[in-house]
């Protein structure tokens, strides 16, 4: 049984910083890329960053851009989200999520068949 599991998430200032990981199992995901969705109260699902199977190509969206840092270890089977000088407008759930196709990059969420079940990230002003 596949499973992404997400921790890392809390409650933290504006400001500050929090380092989300993602862990696969029941599979390796090193061909594959992985990526960071997130969901606000009342929104609609949002990609947030992704990265490719080795990588190579790290993406993300406009609003977290020279702030967020995706990484991954293929060795580990795990993936990250680093998070700096966050804003209440990050508050969310932020969900992993992982293609099964191999070796091609997408945003679009629907493109990505495993899902974590979430972590709860509050930023207060």
């Amino acid at each position: 049984q596949v499973q992404l599991v997400e921790s890392g998430g809390g409650l933290v200032q504006a400001g500050g910083s929090l380092r989300l990981s993602c862990a696969a199992s029941g599979r390796t995901f090193s061909r594959n890329t992985m990526g960071w969705f997130r969901q606000a109260p009342g929104k609609e699902r949002e990609f947030v960053s992704g990265i490719t199977w080795n990588g190579g190509g790290t993406y993300y969206a406009d609003s977290v851009k020279g702030r967020f840092t995706i990484s991954r270890d293929n060795a580990q089977n795990t993936v990250y989200l680093q998070m700096n000088n966050l804003k209440p407008e990050d508050t969310a759930v932020y969900y992993c999520a992982a293609r099964s196709v191999q070796f091609t990059w997408t945003r679009d969420q629907g493109g990505y068949e495993y899902w974590g079940q979430g972590t709860q990230v509050t930023v207060s002003s």
